[in-house]
């Protein structure tokens, strides 16, 4: 049987049985060398610089420090980055891809759930399900059978924000369904956007013209406020913005953590007004 690479977990400590559980880990130390209760969460101590430099596989997650060329220089076998979760860019940094490191991740995989979660507050918003819950809340009252209008889901204008993994399965996801989707990209040609089935318009355009906003933006220095007070002064009384950014673009005293559902407000001008 050929020898096991030698793998170290890197990632913060309390994740690691989350990520890793115990029949998780029994599959992993089958194909790798790895201690199942070892973690680097600093790799500039000196307990850290003795088990990297034989390390050649490093198994990350959330918390991963940094890989940067002082952290190289202390791993020279490393020749792999697993990564178990989404995006790389908080730790893998230009010098890993310099020295030919394979990295991998489960953003795909990742992407999955979100999109769904994604799909489903759609289809609620669309039948102002949030809103009827907080009316149920405040009145105790059950608010008859009466024809609502404005609720429903046909014809539904929905904006996408970023044409990410997770951004480009929502729009998949949205395609049985009889709602207008638009997407809104930088980085995505027009020609792009039409193979995947939907036009491409500028930011304030798709904040206007949007009954529902979605947020899939990755976290860039370029996206940081993206969706700031005047974007959200933009959208229609009564939209929707859905936001499963990893850290929210949308920074605004106005937009809560959890959920990360906002509704504007019908009763304002404007969603900035109130």
């Amino acid at each position: 049987m050929p020898e096991r690479p030698r793998a170290l977990f890197a990632l913060t400590a309390e994740n690691l049985p989350q990520v890793f559980p115990p029949e998780v880990l029994a599959r992993l130390r089958e194909s790798v060398d790895i201690d199942p209760v070892l973690v680097a969460e600093d790799f500039t101590t000196p307990e850290a610089r003795e088990i990297l430099a034989r390390t050649e596989i490093l198994v990350t997650g959330w918390g991963c420090p940094r890989l940067d060329a002082a952290a190289l220089d202390a791993a020279p076998e490393l020749r792999a980055v697993l990564h178990s979760a989404g995006s790389v860019k908080g730790f893998v940094t230009p010098e890993v891809w310099r020295r030919g490191i394979v990295v991998s991740s489960a953003a795909a995989a990742n992407a999955v759930p979100v999109a769904e979660y994604t799909l489903a507050m759609i289809l609620l918003a669309g039948k102002d399900v949030l809103g009827a819950r907080e009316r149920l809340r405040t009145g105790r009252a059950h608010p008859g059978w009466g024809v609502v209008p404005g609720i429903g889901n046909h014809g539904r204008r929905v904006g996408v924000i970023g044409a990410s993994r997770i951004g480009r399965r929502v729009i998949e996801l949205l395609a049985p369904f009889d709602l207008r989707v638009s997407l809104t990209d930088p980085y995505v040609s027009e020609s792009r956007a039409a193979a995947l089935g939907v036009p491409l318009l500028a930011l304030d355009e798709l904040l206007r013209t949007s009954d529902i906003v979605t947020v899939h933006a990755p976290e860039t220095p370029e996206t940081h406020h993206l969706v700031g007070r005047r974007e959200l002064a933009l959208m229609p009384d009564g939209a929707t913005l859905i936001n499963t950014a990893r850290t929210p673009p949308s920074t605004t005293s106005r937009t809560p953590s959890s959920p990360r559902t906002w509704r504007a407000p019908r009763e304002t001008n404007s969603p900035a007004s109130a």
